[in-house]
Parts: structure tokens; sequence; C-alpha cells
């Protein structure tokens, strides 16, 4: 396999080591906490050289790639994800054989996902810098301004690396959260002028309070806010979703029973969590790149760019529709948008399910080999997979349609820290929490530590 080649290139890189000892909920916390100040801290630092005429060419996508425009965090997660899109389609397609239930397979694909980061990284920033997105106050800063947005991708990278192996979750959603709940709380209740618009507060209730104290009340000012609240009660709704498998223990008689109930195996509607959103908005900021590349060497087969922003071809109808106003200008591109995120949600998430192992087989084979079959229908692997793909590949695809739905709909209502950041981070914040109530049910009981196989 080719993958093979790169192993001296992976020992060359460095790694966070995992944890040698079992770590218990404090320590979790504690190095959850730290990684994200850290990330807060780097968002602060400026980029050198970089001029004011610069434009946000990730402006609609900001919350998603979790980064901090003329930081050095202005790429964001963006290299992660788009290395993350290129393997799981060479996977799904069997392009790149592997099994990512065996160790050795798996460390292969994290091995090669993070060159591949460190690869997109050099590019996005090169394509940034030299396509005039961001402009240097000097032509010699170029290279300065390159190597600044390098420095913070890969310190990214690295700090995801803490988060999933010392910490609660991974690093791609913390910062995700992180980001997307700055900018609600900002965007709500900031009430300190800009240079742009003095003596006007731009916080959404700070501006609607002034306009009531001006004597004209102006309840529009709430829509993005009341928008906000929307997407996430639905995402609430929707991530509490079950389909509940009713399943019992074929080793111990009764087993199945608590107290009087039969225990359930639950599956979640939205089965595939939010990666497929995460993975389909980069690979739209990725389209949105290619376009400034082509455009650059005179050839702007995806359409043309200007001011960071698609104007025309591909790119513009890729690009997000940010205004409920565009359903009756321009229908078409909100309809062709629609169409193309919904359609990659599900894709993505048959995707993810599939290399996750998420899917019926991985599952009934999980279950079976636990011991655990379903009343009802004789034990075997066989049947279990049968009563699987009953339910998986359906939750699946809605899942993945759900998301998809309520994201590009969000997105249309203009809600604080964008429609796709709140509903992400509904689902961030969710599992985190799921995550945490586990850990902290562990460390009261360690017998149930013991059963589930967590040392």
């Amino acid at each position: 396999m080719i993958l093979e080649y790169l192993k001296p290139v992976f020992a060359l890189l460095p790694e966070v080591k995992v944890p040698i000892h079992r770590q218990d909920f404090k320590e979790k916390l504690k190095w959850t906490v730290i990684i994200l100040l850290l990330y807060f801290f780097l968002t602060k630092i400026p980029l050198y050289g970089l001029s004011p005429q610069s434009v946000d060419q990730f402006a609609q996508m900001r919350a998603v790639m979790a980064g901090s425009f003329s930081s050095i965090l202005t790429l964001g997660i963006g290299p992660i994800v788009t290395s993350s899109i290129v393997l799981q389609l060479l996977v799904g397609a069997k392009i790149l054989k592997l099994d990512l239930s065996k160790h050795e397979d798996k460390a292969l694909f994290q091995g090669t996902q993070k060159v591949l980061a460190i690869v997109f990284t050099v590019f996005e920033a090169a394509v940034l810098v030299f396509t005039g997105s961001l402009i240097p106050i000097s032509a010699d800063l170029q290279w300065i301004l390159l190597l600044q947005l390098v420095i913070g991708s890969i310190l990214i990278i690295f700090l995801d690396e803490v988060v999933s192996k010392w910490g609660f979750g991974s690093g791609v959603g913390l910062f995700i959260a992180a980001g997307v709940s700055e900018a609600i709380i900002v965007g709500a209740f900031n009430f300190l002028p800009t240079a742009f618009q003095p003596g006007v507060m731009p916080g959404i209730i700070p501006k609607f309070i002034q306009s009531i104290m001006a004597g004209s009340p102006d309840p529009a000012i709430l829509i993005p806010l009341i928008a906000t609240i929307g997407v996430f009660l639905v995402a609430v709704y929707g991530e509490s979703m079950r389909v509940e498998i009713p399943i019992s223990h074929g080793q111990v008689r009764g087993h199945g029973r608590i107290r009087g109930s039969v225990a359930k195996y639950p599956l979640k509607f939205i089965y595939a969590s939010n990666m497929p959103v995460i993975l389909t908005s980069a690979f739209l900021v990725n389209i949105s790149l290619m376009a400034s590349v082509f455009q650059r060497v005179g050839a702007p087969i995806l359409g043309e760019v200007v001011n960071g922003k698609a104007i025309s071809g591909i790119a513009y109808y890729l690009s997000t529709p940010s205004s409920l106003g565009l359903l009756f200008t321009d229908p078409l591109k909100v309809l062709i948008y629609g169409v193309f995120f919904v359609g990659f949600c599900i894709l993505f998430s048959w995707l993810w399910v599939e290399m996750s192992g998420l899917n019926a087989k991985e599952v009934s084979k999980k279950l079976y080999d636990s011991g655990i079959q379903i009343p009802g229908f004789r034990s075997s692997k066989k049947q279990l997979q049968k009563i699987m793909k009953k339910y998986i590949p359906a939750l699946t695809v809605l899942g993945g349609a759900f998301v998809g739905i309520l994201a590009f709909g969000a997105d249309l209502t203009q809600a604080v820290g964008g429609g796709t950041g709140v509903l992400l981070t509904v689902g961030i914040i969710y599992k985190l929490y799921e995550e945490i109530a586990q850990e902290q049910l562990m460390d009261m009981h360690p017998m149930l530590r013991r059963f589930l196989g967590d040392s």
C-alpha cells in the first residue's frame, strides 16, 4: 500500500503521547480547560504585517472554521477537516483499502491525516496570501504572513491532538463551540460602538433597547436572535430523539429486565452527529479557495471572486446564502445551494458511519460479541445485522438530511453566530455533556468502568 511509504515521514512528525495511566475526571477537565484558554489566547495574536484592506474569504463559514480573522488562527480547523474529507472519500471509494477497526490501519489513517493537514495548511495559507485575500503592508512581508499562518495552523493540529488524547471530546469540536459561543455572546450583548457606526450599539439586545429609547422600536432587529433560539431548540430536540431497540443478555436469564421493563439499545436520530455539516462546510470553503486559485492563473473556471466573495459561476452558487431576501431576488442560487448542501450532508453522513465503525455490520458484531440478543429472535450475528439494517441506514440518511436542512435554513435567517455554527455547537455540547456524565459515573462506580472495559 502506498501509505506504507509515508511511515518514515510519520516518525519525523512530533506526536502527543497517549497517557499511560487512566485519567480521572479532574485531570481530563484540567487539560480541556488549559487547551481552551490557549486557543482563545492564540485567537488574539494578530498577524504581523497584515494590511487593513485584507478581506476575510471565510467570513460566511467563519463559525465552522473555528478561527479568528487577522490572527495567526485565520485558517482555523480548515486544514484538519479538509484532510479528513480527502481521506474519507479515498477510503469510501476503496482507493485506499484501510480497515479502521484494525489498530495498524487506524494508525496509518491518523498519521496520513496529520501529514495531509500540514500539506493543506501550506496550500491554504499560500492561496490566501498570494491571491490577494490577505494583503501585506509591504510585498516583502508575504512570506512572513505565510509563515505565521502555517505556525498557527500547526499549533491547532497539535492542540486538537492533546484534547483528543488527554481531554474531553475532540479539539475540532471544542474550538467550534468556543468560537460560536463567543460570537453569540458578543453579537447579542455587545454595547460598545464601533468606528464604522459611531453612536450605534452593535449588539442585538442593546441596539433594540436603543431603538425603543429613541421612540422607534424595530422588532426586526430581534429576528437573528429569535432564529438562534429556534435553531437551538430544534437542534436539542433532534439530539434527544432516539430509536430504542429492546435487548437482553443471552448469558444471564432476565438480565435484560430492569424493574420489570425490557432494556433498550438506543440509536440516535442524528446518527452521524454533526460531522456531515462540518465536512460539507469545509468542502464548500475549499471550492471558494480553488476559485481564487484558478482566477489567479487566468482560468476562472469556477467563477470570479472579488474581495474574497464569489460573484459568478459555480463558486457563487455554492457560497452560503446569508439572507431570506435571496429567496425572492435569487431563488435559483438558494435552490442550488440547498440541494447541494443537503445532498453532501447525506453523503458525508454515510461515509462517516461506514468509516467510524457505526454501520450495521460493526454494531451487530459488537453487540453479538457482548452476548446481547433481541427478545423474540434467535441469537445470531446474522440476525442482529438484519435487524440493525432496518434502522441504521435509514437513520444515517434521515439524520444527515435533518442537520443539512436545519443548517441551511438557519443560515438564511442570519442567526447569531451563524446558523450552521449554532447547530454544530448544540451537537458538540450535547455530546460533551454525555461524555462528562459517563466519566463521572465511572469515577463513582469503578465496577461499572471494569464492566465497560475501561481500565
